[in-house]
């Protein structure tokens, strides 16, 4: 399957809410959800009935969207955090945060997932001092995540050196701009995950 090629802002107006999926242009007056919070379409104003599938269904997606997750991959991370013990959809986020390209987000060093991605595709990461080019990479506790010497002076880490702690940054993250650095002391509690998705409909989805 494809990654999906079409406008980010309407899969955020498909969900009814943010995801932030195109960096500060989502904080900004220019973002078409503030013009339009409304599902994309010809019957995007229109009234839906909202069926219990249909609850699950999208928060499934808002959730697979937010973190630029294809379906198939997904899956595969539900069935892993089954197999996990502990609460499955709490499991389900810490997994997907754990992601490298998540990381790099959350620290600061990207404006969104997708330019996250796309910078860790383009192998500027080490982890743990190898280089690392899969976004989906996990990382664990006790992780260390550089840049790569040589792209310090690119400008996406530039503009994140200056920009740093312009935005907040979750607790079990350490994020050093002057070294360009990250420090992972643990993986992720589901009370320090700002993700606005009900993980219980997920669960209850795949469930069935």
């Amino acid at each position: 399957m494809a990654r999906y090629t079409g406008a980010d802002c309407k899969r955020c107006r498909r969900e009814k809410m943010k995801l932030f999926l195109k960096g500060s242009k989502c904080d900004g007056p220019k973002c078409p959800f503030e013009s339009r919070p409304f599902p994309p379409g010809q019957h995007g104003r229109g009234r839906t009935k909202e069926t219990e599938y249909l609850l699950q269904h999208r928060e499934k997606q808002k959730a697979r969207r937010a973190y630029g997750v294809l379906e198939k991959q997904f899956r595969g991370y539900y069935e892993e955090a089954v197999n996990k013990q502990g609460k499955t959809g709490e499991v389900l986020l810490q997994i997907l945060e754990s992601r490298l390209d998540n990381v790099v987000y959350r620290a600061g060093y990207a404006q969104s997932r997708d330019m996250a991605r796309q910078l860790v595709k383009h192998g500027h990461f080490l982890v743990n001092g190898v280089k690392v080019d899969i976004p989906s990479y996990r990382v664990k506790e006790k992780d260390i995540v550089t840049v790569r010497e040589k792209s310090k002076e690119m400008t996406p880490f530039v503009v994140a050196q200056a920009q740093a702690g312009s935005r907040p940054v979750p607790a079990w993250l350490e994020p050093i701009p002057s070294e360009m650095k990250i420090l992972v002391h643990s993986l992720p509690a589901r009370s320090v995950i700002d993700t606005q998705v009900q993980e219980q409909l997920i669960v209850e989805l795949y469930s069935k």
